[in-house]
C-alpha cells in the first residue's frame, strides 16, 4: 500500500480541539485510554478521481466521495493505524455480529463551506461523545475521541473538493462503529471495524425545507425505558421503517412517536421535536421532552436550548408532553409552531398531525414560521461562518 504525507493545514485552518470552547474541547472524555493515534494515519490516495455532483441535484445520501477511514480493532491486538484509503466495499464474516445481532452504531455530522471558502464542523465533540456512550451501550470498543476527531479531519482534508460550494448544501460525515466477531455467540465481540465515509447532500427531505405532516399512532413505539432510544444504533432505525411507510400509506410524510398510557410526544421521524405554544399556565414557552433514555441527545436539539435561552425572550423548557396537552392547547389556539431538528434537516417545521383519525393543524404561518426560520437562519449562520462562533472547529 503506498502512502503519502498530507502537508499539515495551516494554524488557521487547524481544528480548535484544544481551546477552553465547549465543543471543542473533550467535554469530559477520558484521552489515556488506549486508542489508535491520528499521526500514526496511513494515507493511501485513490488512483482516480470521480466526478463531483452538480450541488443543486443532490439526493440524500447517494454519492460518495473518492476515500473513506477505516481503524480495525482485536482483542489481542488492540487498535491498529489509522487508513485512509480509496472508497471501498467491506470484507466482514457471514457469522459477523453487526449482521445477526446489530452490534452495530453510527454518528451523523457535517462539513460546510463558507463564504471565505474555509470548511468548518459544527459541535463535532458532541458527536464524538454521543458515539462513544453508544459504543459503550454495545460493548464495543472505547477510543480517544479527539484521536478519531482528528482522523476525521484529516479524511476531509483528503476530500475536501467534495464539500460542495453552495449555503444549501454540505458534506455529510458518517462515522460508523460494526462488531465483526466472526461467530453466532451473542457475545462482546472481539474484533471491530470503525469505519468513516463522506456524503455530499442537499436537502434531507425532498420536499426541501417545506413542512411536514406527522402520523401519531401509539402502536408503535421508536424506544422505551431501558432500552437504546438515547443511543445512535442502526436498530433504532431499521425498526421504525415499517412504521414510516405505514405512516406514507395515510398521507403523511414522517411518523410522531408516542410513549406510554398517556401518549407522551417523543420524537417526529428521526428528529427531536419541539413545541412553541402558551403552555397551560398562560406561559410563553418552547418546550421539547426531557433526556429521560428514550429520547436521543441531538446536538442540534441542544443547540436550539442554548441558543434560545441566551436571548431570554420566553421560557425554555425541558418536559414532558402529551397529545392531550396538544389536542387542548390547538382547541385553544395556544399553539404557536411545531418543528423537528436534526443534523441532516436541521430545522424542520411541522403542519399537520394525523392522530385517531383527525387532522390536527398546526400553525405555519405559510411555509415560514418565524421560530423556525430564525432558529433555522442563525443555525446556518455559524455552520456556514457567515456569524463567527466558537461552537464551530475549522478543518
Amino acid at each position: 500500500m503506498a502512502s503519502v504525507s498530507v502537508v499539515p493545514a495551516s494554524e488557521a485552518s487547524a481544528p480548535s480541539l484544544k481551546v477552553s470552547a465547549n465543543d471543542c474541547s473533550t467535554n469530559g472524555i477520558t484521552e489515556c485510554i488506549s486508542s489508535f493515534k491520528a499521526a500514526d494515519a496511513v494515507i493511501e490516495l485513490a488512483p482516480t478521481l470521480k466526478p463531483k455532483p452538480d450541488p443543486s441535484d443532490l439526493v440524500f445520501g447517494t454519492v460518495f466521495t473518492d476515500h473513506m477511514l477505516t481503524i480495525e480493532w482485536t482483542s489481542t491486538g488492540g487498535w491498529q493505524k489509522p487508513h485512509i484509503c480509496p472508497f471501498h466495499n467491506l470484507s466482514i464474516h457471514p457469522a459477523g455480529s453487526a449482521l445477526h445481532y446489530a452490534v452495530q452504531l453510527f454518528e451523523g455530522m457535517k462539513a460546510y463551506r463558507g463564504p471565505d471558502n474555509v470548511l468548518r464542523l459544527f459541535r463535532p465533540m458532541l458527536n464524538m461523545k454521543r458515539m462513544l456512550k453508544s459504543a459503550e451501550r454495545a460493548c464495543l470498543p472505547s477510543f480517544d475521541a479527539v484521536e478519531l476527531l482528528e482522523c476525521i479531519r484529516k479524511l476531509v482534508v483528503v476530500d475536501q473538493e467534495w464539500v460542495p460550494q453552495s449555503d444549501s448544501a454540505s458534506l455529510y460525515i458518517r462515522p460508523t462503529f460494526l462488531g465483526t466477531e466472526p461467530s453466532l455467540g451473542v457475545k462482546k465481540p472481539s474484533s471491530a471495524l470503525l469505519y468513516v465515509i463522506l456524503s455530499p447532500v442537499g436537502s434531507y427531505f425532498s420536499t426541501g425545507y417545506k413542512p411536514v405532516s406527522l402520523w401519531a399512532d401509539p402502536k408503535y413505539v421508536r424506544a422505551w425505558k431501558g432500552g437504546t432510544g438515547d443511543c445512535k444504533m442502526g436498530g433504532n432505525y431499521g425498526a421504525s421503517i415499517y412504521a414510516q411507510y405505514e405512516a406514507i400509506d395515510y398521507g403523511c410524510q414522517q411518523v410522531l412517536w408516542l410513549y406510554g398510557e398517556d401518549h407522551q410526544i417523543t420524537e417526529a421521524g428521526t428528529m427531536n421535536l419541539f413545541l412553541y405554544w402558551i403552555n397551560e399556565n398562560g406561559e410563553e414557552e418552547l418546550a421539547t421532552p426531557p433526556l429521560d433514555g428514550i429520547i436521543l441527545p441531538g446536538v442540534i436539539r441542544q443547540s436550539i436550548l442554548e441558543l434560545t435561552r441566551k436571548w431570554g425572550m420566553f421560557k425554555v423548557s425541558e418536559r414532558y408532553l402529551t397529545m392531550a396537552d396538544l389536542c387542548c392547547a390547538l382547541k385553544e389556539n395556544r399553539v404557536k409552531e411545531m418543528f423537528g431538528s436534526g443534523t441532516a434537516c436541521v430545522v424542520c417545521s411541522v403542519s399537520q398531525v394525523l392522530y385517531k383519525g383527525q387532522n390536527l393543524d398546526i400553525p405555519c404561518l405559510g411555509d415560514c414560521p418565524p421560530l423556525a426560520s430564525r432558529l433555522l437562519k442563525e443555525l446556518s449562520d455559524i455552520q456556514y461562518g457567515r456569524t463567527p462562533c466558537d461552537w464551530v472547529c475549522l478543518v
